[in-house]
């Protein structure tokens, strides 16, 4: 009887220290992004599953330079936007509206949209550059 007793703990016990590994393996990504050369100086990055399954990572692009953590193992979909400041505007019809800048994706959609880019993202650390053109 406690031999049986200790093989259902060694089974239960096994199965949570399994069970409690953190979820799915992810990679820390990060790089340089250019378009025609040039840094992207401010924008956002995004790696989405290619399967659709399973979470996103994303985090900001400055200075040409972008590191996104956790981002899940596997293919994944990149979307990147550039922004550029357009100009500034009124927050709404008053004089006394405080200013606000406008801004603008100029990168084209197909970077935007996630079609055009695709990444085998690995576990740990890794480096990817994405040199962008028109």
């Amino acid at each position: 009887m406690h031999a049986a007793r200790a093989a259902a703990l060694f089974v239960l016990t096994t199965g949570l220290v399994v069970g409690c590994g953190g979820g799915p393996a992810t990679g820390d990504v990060s790089g340089t992004i250019s378009f025609e050369g040039a840094p992207v100086d401010d924008g956002d990055i995004t790696f989405i599953p290619a399967d659709g399954k399973g979470p996103t990572a994303g985090g900001v692009i400055a200075g040409g330079k972008y590191e996104v953590k956790k981002v899940p193992v596997g293919m994944a979909k990149v979307r990147i936007s550039g922004v550029k400041v357009t100009g500034k505007k009124k927050m709404y019809d008053d004089p006394k509206a405080d200013w606000v800048v406008t801004s603008e994706n100029y990168l084209p959609a197909k970077y935007t949209d996630g079609t055009a880019l695709e990444y085998d993202v690995q576990k740990g650390p890794q480096t990817k550059d994405f040199p962008l053109t028109k």
